[in-house]
């Protein structure tokens, strides 16, 4: 296993890090596996060096957080050695108040997600998206009173436009409070909007850059088609994939990849995170594996080396996209 350091942190994190969202409930989405079904690759994951675990209050509704915090106790994993992540913003109930960036909704989730846990803090505390309804300043500072408490070592973002992350950084420093370390971002061969402006606003405020869906949610298999969605019963229920993929030039681009990888003897999915593993600014990508191939299949994937007339034959095809992800 590699391991790299996190933006501009002293903390050092695995290449890969592995998303805990696939683990859970069933009742949240039928190809979430159970706590039975995700301990082999969890377990395999701690053997391959994976350090960094990536998770949010509202996969599952708590139970993927609840998973995470089993399997490290009962693998008896030693927790200093780990890097838990979690998230805060989407709605967890009915109510009003228990979604968003509130101070409210902030401190009042992060115990809920440390029981969940059994962790007396986690690494990394990321808000789920920006919240339109709630000032930034006091998302910031309820925040960094996270940290000042002791609940989170850092604090990172995910999704949003440039322009947001930048007044988020700014009143951080303004106040003298704790800003994002990193920056959780939709970005893949498909979807490569964040090179306009959020890549190079990050690699030049030295935060860390953590792809989520670097494979595009399989669509990289060689498996999906228009119309019925494909062959894996994730392919046929996952509405939010089907809401961001599926485009024509989306096609052109994974039949690319597939003849890359016909040439190279691999997998789709292996060169299109081969590909965002090439990028310098890249820190760890959220992978998420439902099979113990899939895992491995990754991990093998930190020893493909793409030349440079691959890597513009993957570029090439291609086309403007709107955005997609930031909700």
């Amino acid at each position: 296993m590699e391991y790299v350091k996190f933006g501009a942190t002293g903390m050092r994190v695995s290449r890969l890090c592995l998303g805990m969202m696939t683990y859970g409930s069933k009742d949240w989405r039928p190809w979430i596996l159970d706590e039975h079904e995700a301990r082999p690759i969890f377990k395999r994951a701690l053997e391959a060096g994976i350090n960094y675990f990536d998770t949010a209050d509202v996969y599952s509704f708590g139970a993927s957080e609840e998973v995470l915090g089993r399997l490290v106790r009962s693998l008896g994993a030693d927790r200093e050695h780990l890097i838990i992540a979690t998230k805060v913003c989407q709605p967890m109930g009915e109510d009003m108040n228990e979604r968003g960036l509130s101070r409210k909704h902030i401190m009042a989730s992060i115990d809920r997600s440390l029981t969940r846990l059994q962790m007396d803090y986690v690494d990394l505390y990321q808000i789920h998206r920006w919240d339109y309804e709630t000032q930034i300043e006091e998302t910031m500072e309820a925040l960094h009173d996270v940290v000042r408490a002791g609940k989170a070592r850092y604090v990172g973002a995910s999704s949003m436009f440039a322009w947001q992350f930048v007044k988020a950084q700014y009143t951080a420093r303004q106040h003298g409070w704790s800003r994002f370390v990193s920056m959780q971002n939709h970005y893949n061969l498909i979807y490569r909007e964040e090179e306009r402006e959020m890549i190079p606003c990050c690699v030049d405020l030295g935060v860390a850059i953590l792809p989520w869906s670097p494979m595009a949610r399989g669509f990289f298999a060689g498996n999906r088609r228009t119309g019925d969605w494909g062959e894996t019963l994730r392919g046929r229920t996952d509405t939010f994939g089907q809401s961001m993929y599926y485009r024509d030039e989306d096609f052109v681009i994974a039949e690319c990849v597939q003849a890359i990888a016909r040439e190279r003897g691999f997998s789709g999915s292996q060169i299109a995170l081969a590909w965002l593993l090439n990028k310098s600014y890249v820190t760890s990508p959220i992978i998420g594996a439902s099979r113990m191939q899939h895992l491995d299949e990754a991990i093998a994937t930190l020893d493909i080396r793409l030349s440079e007339e691959q890597v513009r034959a993957l570029e090439e095809p291609y086309r403007l996209h709107p955005i997609l992800g930031h909700s």
